[in-house]
């Protein structure tokens, strides 16, 4: 029997690249693709998806997009489709979550707990299930210092921002129902672009330090941010994530587990810095700022604005975590797929970044 699979998060940039992925390695093996939609996003998401089938020359009979809301009873999925997905739908991809680490509680707590919960009930309402898969993040571990292991995750760990609590809240409730829901839980670091093209949708995470730098190359010096030891800075390219999850998903070596899709060979956040510093401006850091020095000057809406950079990222630069990738490694090795060296993807990332910088769209709107 072919799979039918149901998505949330399109026509965000995980989302569409999984799908891509997905298409391009099991076009043959697909019956149906539903798309979960807001009502705000139909003709967005109507527009990507027409482009990318005229692109890859697929039939309009693939797909089908599903207005709905993950945060409302049901989906907020008319009845009719309810019951035509209760009774085809094998792979649920839930990626639909606010990322922002300066998201507000109320609307975190809406979209990524109430929403994961209610995909929680859907998916367990399905004839036809095969796998449910959900994204979740390393960042669960909160404040946790030491080395992490994928296994884990209630420690009595706290948290640094309303993100990583409430996606800790969901994978809890995620969690909850694996024993009776055949479900892979994808825990990522922080994304960045694609590893040979840079490509991405938003200037988050790494790209901060970017624009932080863009506005300061005027200096005659930039110091590195660093308070003691430097702690390590997890992040991987989107196709890693990409290519990971779309064998997890449906080889059953990935059913009933939960994976860090990290960089199993991390580098410290002050290498991180004099790298993105050497390869985008051409100079190297002089000197050191403490990070507290830099989060109250962030403290103050105007700085935040002009660099372009959330103070919570600043946070990051505090706590010493390690995530061990072990069952991920191991695993992603039966499909060939390995984690870049992220030296070896700057180049891209940058380059993209220069190309775009000045693009709205990408950059966060900061307050």
């Amino acid at each position: 029997m072919k799979d039918t699979l149901f998505f949330t998060g399109y026509p965000g940039f995980l989302a569409s690249d999984l799908v891509s992925q997905i298409i391009q390695e099991r076009k043959a093996q697909l019956a149906h693709i539903y798309l979960l939609v807001l009502p705000h996003e139909k003709t967005n998401a109507a527009n990507k998806l027409a482009r990318f089938q005229k692109e890859h020359q697929l039939d309009d009979a693939l797909f089908s997009i599903v207005v709905g809301d993950i945060t409302k009873e049901n989906l907020a999925i008319e009845e009719k489709i309810r019951a035509e997905i209760k009774n085809t739908v094998t792979h649920v991809f839930h990626l639909a979550a606010i990322y922002d680490l300066a998201v507000e509680e109320r609307l975190a707590e809406s979209v990524n707990v109430t929403g994961t919960k209610n995909i929680n009930d859907f998916v367990q309402d399905l004839n036809k299930l095969k796998r449910y898969i959900y994204f979740s993040t390393a960042y669960v571990s909160g404040n946790r210092e030491g080395r992490i292991y994928e296994h884990e995750l209630s420690k009595g760990q706290a948290f640094r921002n309303h993100y990583e609590r409430t996606k800790y809240d969901a994978e809890v409730a995620v969690q909850a129902i694996m024993e009776d829901v055949p479900t892979t839980i994808i825990r990522p670091g922080i994304v960045k672009g694609h590893a040979q093209t840079g490509k991405t949708i938003k200037f988050d995470g790494l790209y901060f330090m970017l624009n932080m730098y863009d506005k300061l190359r005027w200096l005659p010096f930039i110091p590195l941010l660093q308070t003691g030891a430097s702690p390590e800075g997890n992040f991987v390219s989107s196709d890693y994530l990409i290519r990971g999850t779309t064998f997890l998903a449906f080889d059953p070596i990935g059913e009933g587990k939960v994976y860090h899709l990290t960089d199993p060979k991390p580098y410290r956040m002050d290498a991180l810095q004099t790298m993105l510093m050497e390869n985008y401006l051409g100079k190297k850091p002089r000197g050191k700022l403490a990070v507290k020095w830099m989060q109250y000057a962030l403290s103050f809406s105007s700085v935040r604005k002009y660099l372009q950079v959330e103070k919570e990222a600043l946070d990051y630069f505090t706590v010493h975590s390690s995530y061990d990738a072990t069952e991920a490694q191991r695993d992603l090795a039966k499909g060939e797929i390995y984690c870049q060296d992220l030296s070896d993807t700057i180049d891209a990332m940058i380059n993209f970044y220069d190309k775009y910088k000045h693009d709205s769209t990408k950059q966060l709107k900061i307050k």
